[in-house]
């Protein structure tokens, strides 16, 4: 690990994760010249090739620098900001289905929609075919032709393929939106958010059809915050909009605090998505993905698993969830060919319903894919996991201090008492005292995972960790970091969401975890690590990148298993480095 500041001599703001007290919004050139200050305190290697650190350091943070990579997130705001007049709103790289714009079946449909869409952009416009009262009800085998979810307001897509308004993504996005004072759209955006929840059932994987059996990890509350509190640094804070939201994050936190969401009788929540069988949104051949699934099972656990399904070679597949494969079992040492011995014929099989309910709500987790939940995450549905359980738990106390705000002392008590309960359980089962690590619990077989997963940061972020804790977590850092910052995981399992890969949102709320127990040294060395990742590869491809290896520091990825582009844009990564930049300390010394 590389060297630390000493204690003290670094001037680090306060960050309160849930956003309390307003602070100071520093700009992104004062960041970048910390990061030359910074260069010589934490030399991570391999930076720049034969360049020195502090060259690199200063090539990044150089005025021409700073101004081009400005000048790219402000414009990639436009770039990627949709609305109902973009033609290229309704595009969809992930189906081949002519465009369709479907709206909710209970709302009317504006007069001016039809000719704005259908006649510029030769849309279809049609309803829903039944109105969604709650998440799930909706049978999506109704829905004949895949299609985007009307939302009122513009709304910024991470990019690429990803050509919708995300769950989660939306959250670093905002933040970023704000930092750069377009609290408008920001504001929008959390407004479609409400939209979701009041016509779609729920806060949505992202607004098109084929998401709406799921949803994704819950920032509801503090994008909340986040608006109501820049808006108040504006002297425009609304207490009849704060009330209106506090009904629409209660409502947002219902769903996952009631089953189907429920893990057992942990007293936490699990990840599940509503819907069956294969998903239909992978780029290219949803086919050739699960194929690949299916051959890891038949190689590695033959027929003895719960998740493969061997058919006879005339066995019907009336009963067959997805599609049915030929799978060939590897020959058992190099020498032996196809026909030889002890190579096995190939085999009929199929994936099983279990298989695709764990692979669907590894998907709502947002971590897709990773080996975290077992291998491609096949089990997730079956884990309370750290992630989602710590949001729930900011959710709980950002509810407890918007009751607060609105004089609601009965309703901020209830909030109180239920984080409070939150954490014991959090404690109970998902704190390894030994290890100084949070892991997730498998509340099927009783047992706490043993895999190291970057959500250990989690609890730092949401406050809900001790000083112990923190400590115990802090301590363990050199489990992920890497020259170009954090990696997810220590395991390379070929797939996005594990090592060598490192993403910005992460980032953030690591670095933020960190700072909030004093630990500011170690969140600024990380902050600098990633900003220069990212700073160097702009300058070389003139692009943002949806994630990097953080081993190479370098945008190329080697991905086998899952999604392997690196999409270009690219939203939360655009709001995360201006989240980091603005807090970096001002004047670092070494």
């Amino acid at each position: 690990m590389s060297k630390l500041l000493n204690s003290g001599t670094v001037r680090r703001a306060a960050i309160g994760v849930s956003m309390n007290v307003a602070r100071e919004k520093r700009s992104l050139c004062v960041g970048m010249i910390a990061l030359v200050a910074l260069a010589g305190a934490y030399p991570p290697a391999g930076v720049g090739g034969n360049r020195s650190v502090e060259q690199s350091a200063k090539n990044f943070a150089s005025e021409e620098s700073r101004s081009h990579i400005r000048a790219f997130i402000s414009s990639a705001w436009d770039t990627l900001t949709r609305s109902l007049d973009k033609c290229r709103t309704f595009q969809d790289q992930k189906t081949d289905a002519e465009p369709t714009l479907y709206l909710p079946a209970e709302i009317t449909e504006p007069a001016a929609l039809r000719q704005l869409v259908q006649d510029k952009c030769r849309v279809d416009v049609k309803p829903l075919p039944e109105s969604i009262s709650e998440h799930g009800e909706l049978d999506n085998s109704k829905i004949q032709t895949e299609g985007l979810l009307y939302l009122e307001h513009p709304y910024v897509v991470p990019g690429g393929q990803f050509n919708e308004m995300y769950g989660w993504d939306s959250y670093f996005i905002i933040r970023g939106l704000v930092l750069d004072g377009r609290v408008e759209v920001a504001k929008g955006m959390v407004e479609n958010f409400f939209f979701e929840i009041e016509h779609y059932g729920a806060i949505l994987n992202a607004n098109r059809t084929y998401y709406l059996t799921r949803s994704q990890p819950p920032f509801l509350s503090s994008m909340v915050l986040a608006i109501y509190q820049a808006e108040g640094r504006d002297g425009k804070q609304d207490p009849v909009w704060l009330r209106r939201a506090y009904d629409f994050v209660v409502r947002d936190y219902r769903q996952w605090t009631n089953a189907p969401h429920l893990a057992g009788d942990t007293g936490l929540s699990r990840y599940f998505d509503h819907g069956e069988g294969p998903v239909p949104e992978i780029i290219g051949s949803p086919d050739a993905y699960y194929r690949g699934v299916a051959q890891f099972f038949w190689i590695h656990d033959g027929a003895d698993k719960k998740y493969l399904q061997i058919l006879a070679p005339d066995q019907t597949e009336k009963n067959v969830v997805g599609p049915v494969f030929n799978l060939t079992a590897p020959c058992a040492n190099a020498s032996e060919t196809a026909n030889s011995a002890g190579c096995q014929n190939s085999v009929k099989a199929a994936l099983t319903a279990e298989y695709y309910k764990g692979d669907r709500s590894m998907r709502e987790s947002g971590f897709d894919v990773s080996f975290r939940f077992g291998p491609f995450s096949a089990d997730t549905h079956h884990y309370a996991p750290v992630c989602l359980n710590s949001l729930l738990y900011k959710t709980e106390k950002d509810l407890e201090q918007i009751s607060g705000l609105l004089g609601k002392t009965d309703d901020a008590a209830k909030w109180r008492e239920r984080a409070a309960q939150r954490r014991q359980n959090i404690d109970k089962y998902l704190w390894d005292q030994q290890r100084g690590q949070y892991f997730d619990y498998d509340f099927t077989t009783h047992t706490r995972s043993t895999y190291e997963y970057a959500t250990t940061f989690y609890p730092l972020w949401v406050g809900l960790a001790s000083d112990a804790q923190a400590r115990a977590v802090a301590g363990n850092l050199k489990r992920f970091e890497e020259p170009g910052g954090l990696a997810m995981s220590r395991v390379e399992s070929q797939a996005q969401w594990d090592y060598p890969y490192g993403w910005a949102p992460i980032h953030v709320l690591a670095c933020e975890g960190l700072r909030r127990y004093g630990y500011g040294p170690d969140a600024d060395r990380i902050t600098y690590k990633f900003l220069t990742v990212v700073m160097e590869n702009f300058l070389r491809d003139q692009t943002i990148r949806e994630k990097y290896d953080v081993v190479t520091r370098t945008s190329v990825t080697h991905i086998v298993n899952g999604y392997t582009q690196n999409v270009v844009g690219f939203g939360w990564t655009n709001g995360a480095f201006l989240v980091l930049s603005s807090q970096l300390p001002a004047s670092p010394e070494k």
